[in-house]
């Protein structure tokens, strides 16, 4: 059992779609225009699966299925309990998407109307993780047995109260096909509602590369941390004992708005075939700096700017707005 990297290649990219009945609803044009920028760039280069439907918020990241494959080749869906990132907002109909998502699969096929869509969701196998909080954005994988964390999100008290990181790290054994965790701690970014997500701050890239962000201009909280993790990131090895290679990803300017600093992060990119899709903050010479540094990390894939300064007046970005399924 495997969870692969995000950079495998994908059968398709989910989006969940912003309505008014949502926190986007003071701007949803402007959301909406991002959303379509965003499917416009995935279709190019696969499929785009869209929920529509009964929802508190459209953070597929975190409610979406996290996808293994089987020794055979075989998909699972793995469905994960989502709380609202330790109860913080409501999550009673978020938590409830994937099951409607396979329900609506079934119906298809019986009506005959079965698509690409509804066909990997009943070909694949159904995991019921639900007495366990996870959410994608906590955790990354580089394919090879490694997860990438942060123990101040995994081990919060709200999520799971589990006594001790190794009873994380039994389930990533079990679930992942996962032998190994690399945990950070005391690090993140100011207006943050996730308790520090991963892919907010370091993400995995191919050739044992972690591309992970820094700023070194003040005494903040946040760039205290920051220059903690880069510390803790040089001081990991891979499999084979090597030091990772590390990509620097600039933090933009502060993203302020309604008096209020924004967690706005270069990290939260997504990876699909052929491509890496940045957000980028109305930031020029930031924006640029920040997709040089990724040319380097993918040079085999083209680098995309989406202007996500919307998004992330909900505290999130492009990462979290998606969720990549693995091609069988």
């Amino acid at each position: 059992m495997t969870l692969l990297p995000e950079w495998s290649e994908q059968a398709f990219v989910q989006l969940t779609w912003p309505t008014e009945e949502t926190d986007w609803k003071p701007y949803l044009d402007e959301a909406i225009e991002c959303y379509n920028h965003i499917a416009d760039e995935i279709s190019k280069r696969e499929p785009l699966f869209i929920f529509r439907g009964d929802i508190n918020d459209t953070w597929a990241r975190d409610h979406g299925f996290i996808t293994t494959t089987n020794d055979d080749g075989t998909l699972l869906l793995n469905d994960f309990q989502f709380n609202g990132w330790g109860l913080k907002f409501a999550a009673n109909n978020d938590n409830q998407i994937n099951t409607q998502i396979l329900t609506s699969a079934k119906e298809a096929k019986e009506n005959g109307v079965a698509n690409i869509f509804s066909e990997y969701f009943l070909n694949a196998g159904y995991n019921d993780c639900m007495k366990i909080v996870l959410e994608g954005g906590s955790i990354e994988s580089d394919g090879k047995g490694t997860i990438l964390t942060t123990e101040d999100c995994l081990m919060a008290p709200n999520r799971n109260n589990f006594e001790s990181k190794e009873c994380f790290e039994q389930i990533f054994r079990e679930k992942f096909g996962a032998d190994r965790v690399l945990w950070l701690k005391d690090v993140g970014l100011t207006g943050d509602d996730t308790d520090s997500h991963i892919d907010t701050l370091a993400r995995f890239a191919p050739d044992d590369t972690i591309v992970y962000i820094y700023e070194d201009t003040d005494q903040s909280v946040q760039s205290w941390g920051l220059k903690s993790m880069k510390s803790q990131l040089e001081a990991f090895r891979t499999r084979e004992g090597k030091p990772y290679r590390l990509v620097q990803l600039p933090m933009p300017a502060p993203v302020v708005f309604e008096d209020e600093i924004l967690p706005a992060t270069y990290a939260n990119f997504l990876i699909i075939n052929g491509a890496v899709l940045m957000p980028t903050y109305g930031q020029p010479e930031k924006d640029q700096e920040a997709m040089n540094a990724l040319q380097t990390a993918f040079p085999d894939r083209e680098i995309v700017g989406i202007d996500c300064r919307v998004l992330v007046k909900q505290h999130g970005s492009l990462h979290c707005v998606t969720m990549q399924f693995p091609k069988a």
